[in-house]
């Protein structure tokens, strides 16, 4: 990681704002002005951008079309994008006038599956239901703006659109990592892995909120880490009617699987935010066939890593029990997936300053509060400075639902465009005091250490629970003699 200040660079300056005034005084302000009119210039562009974007779903570690045209986008800017980084990452470098910090812009090129979504691929079934589409319109419609004053700046703006956030499709992402394509199923993580953030040092991205809320901007929300499992049961097939005896049923253990996770459900701590939730992806092959396998993909999320240490004890229990009842076994393929995100403090300090100036479709929150999804912005954060907003979409459905995407164009990409440029030009200002004030007043980053984390949690179990029941009863009759 860059942080150190670098040969050449200029002494830190003088303040970049007044605090007086959210937009800052003199050269800052005049910076804001030239950067949030070339944004609103390019209106018509960026409308037909975060439209044509919506209209290309695609999942995680598939987006290739997706990338094209942010590849383009960025080129037709005057930028050189470098394109499938982690398969299909795509990172741009505006350059300031002299070396100095760099600050990432993000957006987030994946798609979810919901084939009931009116924009969804009606191949694939990939649908915008989480407003990605709408991160990579306001990253681009930064560049617009920053780009007419980044030769008063001193570092670098990377811009950045980062793959599969999502952390679905469990199986395929893992038969990836078996054929050795990735390590990490979720993409920051596997970026981290392969160095592409070691040249950034503070980085920003604005996610759109899932429903209608008092707040237009919330500065400061914290996300819950996850942990992915991949649970096969396996039993013994046999005719559903004319000899059901002879098998063994791996969906009725899955089953009883779930009821017990449902029972600790009243017992999990407060405090930690505990979700818990699974699908069945293979439930059996004929109606007429006791199932002998059966596939299921949970996730366990919690708000910090020792409590999902304990959640994930529990849920293993509970998988086993489920075999131990049917007398069958199990499998339990652990992968680390998230881990928790908390926003830097003093880069939302500069965030909310510049938020209270621009956002105008309703009340500005510092802190939102926690939110129990995840994503991999939290393993990012663990290693640099991070903010990210959820800004307003003008869409009261539930996210992740067949009915979500962002509709306010103004409010979930224009606004976010203009306070993440702002708040870049305050960050690079003046020799980049800002940028560097903070940078410094964090550890350094240890990305080995936050790859140990991270690989601790893979695991692979086998459990034959067909075994249990005499190992119970000879332990019974020994005690009782």
């Amino acid at each position: 990681m860059t942080g150190d200040v670098p040969a050449g660079s200029h002494e830190p300056g003088p303040p970049s704002s007044d605090p007086r005034s959210p937009m800052g005084s003199g050269q800052v302000a005049e910076l804001k002005r030239a950067c949030l009119a070339a944004i609103d210039a390019a209106r018509p562009r960026i409308e037909a951008l975060n439209d044509r974007l919506l209209r290309t779903p695609e999942t995680g570690f598939n987006e290739h079309a997706t990338a094209r045209i942010v590849a383009q986008a960025l080129g037709e800017l005057d930028l050189v994008p470098r394109t499938g980084l982690a398969g299909t990452g795509v990172k741009a470098r505006l350059r300031g006038r002299s070396p100095g910090p760099s600050v990432a812009i993000m957006g987030e090129l994946d798609a979810m599956r919901a084939p009931g979504h009116p924009f969804a691929d009606p191949v694939t079934g990939a649908a915008h239901t989480c407003g990605h589409h709408a991160q990579l319109a306001s990253m681009l419609a930064s560049v617009f703006g920053l780009r007419e004053v980044a030769s008063a700046l001193d570092g670098d703006v990377v811009l950045f659109a980062v793959p599969a956030e999502e952390c679905i499709e469990l199986g395929g992402r893992l038969a990836r990592r078996d054929r050795g394509e990735i390590e990490f199923i979720v993409g920051k993580p596997e970026l981290i892995r392969l160095g592409e953030f070691d040249d950034i040092d503070l980085a920003l991205l604005t996610h759109t909120a899932g429903a209608a809320d008092e707040s237009a901007y919330d500065v400061e929300v914290t996300l819950n880490g996850g942990l992915t499992k991949l649970v096969t049961f396996e039993g013994t097939a046999s005719h559903a009617a004319s000899a059901p005896w002879e098998g063994v049923s791996a969906l009725k253990a899955a089953m009883l699987a779930g009821g017990a996770i449902d029972a600790h459900r009243e017992s999990f701590r407060d405090d930690d935010c505990a979700r818990v939730h699974w699908v069945l992806t293979e439930p059996g092959h004929s109606l007429t066939v006791v199932p002998d396998r059966v596939r299921m993909e949970l996730m366990v999320r919690a708000r910090t890593v020792e409590a999902l240490k304990r959640l994930a004890a529990r849920v293993d229990r509970a998988l086993a029990a489920g075999a131990v009842a049917m007398g069958c076994a199990v499998s339990i393929r652990t992968v680390s997936g998230y881990l928790p995100f908390t926003p830097d403090a003093s880069l939302a300090d500069v965030v909310e300053n510049n938020a209270h100036a621009l956002v105008h479709a309703g009340p500005v929150r510092r802190h939102g509060g926690h939110v129990g999804g995840c994503s991999d912005v939290g393993d990012l954060s663990h290693l640099i400075p991070l903010v990210q907003p959820m800004a307003a979409s003008g869409n009261s459905a539930p996210i992740h639902g067949d009915g979500y995407w962002p509709t306010d164009v103004e409010a979930a990409v224009i606004t976010p465009a203009k306070v993440m440029a702002a708040t870049v030009i305050d960050l690079l200002a003046h020799g980049a005091a800002e940028a560097r004030r903070i940078v410094h007043g964090r550890e350094a980053p240890d990305r080995d250490a936050y790859l140990a984390l991270r690989r601790a949690f893979d695991s692979e179990v086998r459990f034959d629970g067909g075994s249990a029941p005499a190992l119970i009863t000879e332990r019974a009759r020994k005690e009782l003699g």
